[in-house]
């Protein structure tokens, strides 16, 4: 499969998301790529954090040497998401190998509508709790030689 180039199909979300600051959640709005698993995912109207979905080229947010440039619907306050560059390229990728993805959302168009939800939070860079009750019990017969 060739590289993807500035003419291939990609397409990115703008996810709410949270993080922890002086343990209150604060919102924060990023754009991702979204590769082409999560968007036959998006399609069947599983809950999402994504509150729009937009396909366009990847030259329209990646340009050579990795530069990110802000498509024209990403509001001011939206960020990039860490390691935007590399993702959309393994994105645009993953269309390579699935063209009968973009058939989804029309190049240049939206996914709508989205089953957008906060209900389940993306928290980002939050603490992981383990508990004991996390922990998968074993038959005791499992590790027996019979």
């Amino acid at each position: 499969m060739p590289d993807p180039t500035a003419k291939d199909y990609v397409v990115v979300g703008i996810a709410h998301c949270f993080y922890k600051d002086s343990g209150e959640l604060r919102t924060l709005r990023l754009l991702e790529p979204i590769p082409s698993a999560t968007l036959e995912t998006l399609v069947q109207q599983v809950p999402t954090s994504y509150a729009a979905v937009h396909a366009l080229t990847l030259g329209e947010v990646v340009a050579e040497g990795g530069t990110l440039h802000r498509p024209s619907f990403m509001e001011p306050e939206v960020e990039f998401a860490a390691d935007f560059a590399e993702r959309a390229i393994a994105a645009a990728r993953t269309y390579q190998a699935r063209p009968d993805l973009q058939n989804c959302v029309a190049l240049g168009g939206t996914l709508e509508p989205l089953n957008f939800s906060t209900e389940k939070k993306r928290i980002l860079k939050g603490d992981r709790l383990v508990r004991d009750e996390d922990n998968v019990k074993q038959h005791a017969h499992t590790h027996r030689v019979l």
